[in-house]
């Protein structure tokens, strides 16, 4: 992956999402090791809730992983009463494991 690629798509995709700027926002960050996932209120500028691999003790990143992360942040989504969001993949692709935490979450509950 190109990082010049990535941090043209990247900037596409936060161009889109400035517009709508109301909704909370699902952010999603891929190290070598793990996937991290925060719902973020763009107002005012606070993390409402975070999963990440390294929290669920999950050793290996891949699709199974991602799921597990996608239903965990759901779940804490509903606890703080937030069903509609905004899913901001940054550069990736929307493709394996973004594309599996994407789906999860949205068969646990969450609306984007």
């Amino acid at each position: 992956m190109s990082n010049i690629n990535f941090e043209r798509r990247k900037q596409r995709v936060r161009y889109k999402l400035r517009s709508k700027s109301s909704k909370p926002k699902l952010c999603v960050f891929i190290s070598n090791c793990h996937i991290y996932v925060q719902l973020i209120d763009v107002v005012n500028s606070k993390t409402l809730a975070s999963s990440s691999s390294l929290q669920l003790k999950e050793k290996k990143l891949n699709v199974e992983t991602a799921k597990k992360v996608g239903a965990d942040i759901a779940k804490k989504a509903k606890q703080i009463k937030v069903m509609d969001v905004v899913f901001d993949r940054g550069g990736y692709l929307y493709h394996g494991r973004v594309k599996a935490l994407a789906e999860q979450a949205r068969a646990e509950g969450l609306n984007f």
